[in-house]
């Protein structure tokens, strides 16, 4: 496991000064192809793939509590069963939760969290 975990950590450490000294040297402030390839795949993630997860979370949830309540009613092991499906469906929507958090907060932070109104473009309207 180290043999694979240590050359991969190292060659990612050595190209972050890189990958900065490439933010000052001649590419367009909205990173050309690979800043928007960035975009994409954070779109992607944001309308399909997180949604998708969260839908698979709780019809796993919900199959583990017809499980505890309907067919575990006298048996032990399906109400155990049922009990440790909710518990890990619980823990995968906190994670999944905290995993699209750190990536918009990636996102934003490095200005790839999409486009923001300027205030002062915004005029008054009345109904």
């Amino acid at each position: 496991m180290k043999r694979i975990i240590y050359p991969a950590v190292s060659a990612f450490l050595s190209a972050v000064p890189l990958v900065s000294f490439a933010a000052t040297t001649g590419f367009n402030s909205n990173g050309g192809k690979f800043g928007t390839l960035l975009k994409d795949i954070l779109t992607f993630s944001n309308s399909v793939l997180i949604p998708f997860i969260i839908g698979i979370g709780f019809l796993v949830f919900v199959y583990g509590m017809f499980m505890y309540f309907v067919v575990g009613g006298a048996d032990e092991a399906k109400q155990k069963q049922g009990k440790s499906l909710m518990i890990y469906a619980t823990l995968g929507f906190v994670l999944i939760v905290v995993f699209w958090g750190v990536v918009n907060l990636l996102a934003s932070s490095t200005g790839l969290g999409g486009d923001t109104i300027d205030p002062s473009s915004i005029k008054n309207v009345s109904l």
